[in-house]
């Protein structure tokens, strides 16, 4: 009995374990000195998502840092990848969006509940990314202020090249047995934050863009309506 009773409280004392480190990330310290560098430029690009994100985790608690066309030159060899957007972290630079949303995720919780919901997250987050290949030619015809050229690739965006990936994400609502409330598990990822910046960018393209997949204009306004979030697009309208 001795021996069966040593064994239920080690299997108890795992358990604990295992619980207080798969929750690290909701009670671990968050970083402190949190800047972000982006071009300084009056829309969003590829920063959006990690802003979103810094609204949801750390309020108004970072700063931005943005960076003029002029001064890219001189600048761009002192980032890690010779890129923007990244962020520094108690002086630490980190790089590529990706990574960076995946940190703060984890920071924030904004993960998932296991590795299996992560690997979810991640495969939907590389769904998304593909989603908004067909936005470049609009953002470099919006760099080179060419409105013809804007007009046709916005159009082109927001009526062809998206929909198939909006009717396929609808779906994915649809089939998240957890509920339908967010793209994977029962809370919100940074997944659900970076779709939602996608479809933003999208809508002003075409308004009614969401007419046809309701699960997604409630995803959408689901999101905004998330604490952070929704204090920054007051102050920052999308």
């Amino acid at each position: 009995m001795f021996r069966h009773a040593c064994h239920g409280l080690l299997a108890l004392a795992i358990v604990a374990i295992s619980f207080a480190y798969s929750n690290a990330e909701e009670t671990g310290p968050k970083p402190a000195n949190i800047t972000l560098h982006y071009f300084n430029v009056p829309w969003s690009g590829r920063d959006a998502p990690v802003r979103w994100v810094l609204a949801y985790g750390a309020g108004e608690s970072w700063t931005f840092h943005g960076v003029e066309r002029a001064q890219w030159a001189d600048l761009k060899s002192t980032t890690p990848f010779g890129q923007l957007p990244y962020i520094e972290i108690d002086g630490k630079p980190l790089g590529q969006t990706y990574a960076i949303l995946r940190y703060l995720a984890k920071q924030y919780g904004l993960s998932g509940q296991d590795d299996w919901e992560n690997a979810q997250i991640d495969a939907v987050a590389e769904y998304i990314r593909d989603a908004g290949q067909g936005y470049a030619a609009y953002a470099y015809a919006r760099m080179s202020q060419d409105e013809g050229a804007m007009k046709k690739a916005g159009d082109e965006y927001a009526n062809v090249t998206i929909q198939p990936f909006l009717a396929k994400l609808e779906r994915l609502l649809q089939d998240n047995k957890a509920g339908h409330d967010f793209l994977v598990g029962s809370k919100p990822s940074w997944a659900d934050i970076l779709l939602t910046t996608q479809v933003d960018r999208a809508l002003k393209l075409k308004a009614d863009l969401l007419q046809s997949y309701p699960l997604l204009k409630a995803h959408t306004d689901r999101i905004h309506n998330l604490k952070g979030i929704k204090e920054w697009i007051a102050k920052h309208p999308v």
